[in-house]
């Protein structure tokens, strides 16, 4: 049929804009609601003559609630109808539940929408959706504190040992300047003096005496 309910709609679906005038601000991105493709298809149904119902069923599928959204076209003579579930949560953060069911609703005539008039939703979740980011952010803020408490415990400070000490004295020649030595490793006296500054001190004055020795 030339003039059919079907080439009405493809009419439809050419011509429809819904812009996506939403924006959800846990995921970063724009969407479009219900309402939103509403308000666009309203003015292309009132130009292919043709009227459209939406409604909704509750189902039970597998022991959950699904709301079943049913989009219903027609010219009078002909009749075109799509359908979407959604799936009532049993409980949502922040809503009652009529809230949570008002949402499956709207989410499910979305879907029901969109098939019928071709429209095509990159983001699925709409604005009830946090992507996770209440329950990472309450986990992340455990993990900090419980960072914050458990702290390492300070490793003690090792002196130079007697033996270390002795082969300082050893390699350290005569009329050699033991202040700037001291002063290098931040003591007063040689027995104050870390293990591992002795270490490097020892190390270095042996390479030295190595050196001298070849050369």
């Amino acid at each position: 049929m030339k003039d059919g309910i079907y080439k009405k709609l493809l009419m439809i679906q050419t011509e429809l804009k819904a812009p996506k005038n939403q924006y959800n601000s846990y995921g970063n991105y724009k969407y479009r609601s219900c309402e939103d493709i509403l308000e666009a298809v309203k003015p292309l149904l009132l130009k292919n003559d043709i009227t459209m119902k939406i409604y909704d069923d509750i189902v039970e599928i597998g022991g959950r609630i699904y709301i079943k959204a049913t989009v219903i076209l027609t010219d009078g003579a002909e009749t075109i109808e799509n359908t979407a579930f959604a799936r009532e949560e049993e409980t949502k953060k922040g809503m009652d539940g009529s809230q949570i069911t008002g949402a499956s609703s709207s989410y499910a005539r979305k879907y029901a929408l969109n098939g019928l008039f071709l429209i095509d939703d990159t983001k699925d979740s709409d604005a009830t959706n946090t992507h996770g980011k209440d329950e990472k952010s309450e986990e992340k803020g455990k993990k900090e504190t419980a960072k914050e408490t458990k702290k390492e415990p300070e490793k003690p400070v090792l002196k130079a040992s007697p033996k270390q000490i002795e082969l300082l004295h050893t390699l350290v020649a005569d009329g050699e300047p033991w202040a700037k030595m001291l002063k290098w490793a931040g003591v007063d006296k040689i027995e104050d003096m870390t293990a591992e500054k002795a270490s490097e001190i020892i190390t270095k004055k042996t390479a030295k005496k190595k050196e001298n020795e070849n050369g």
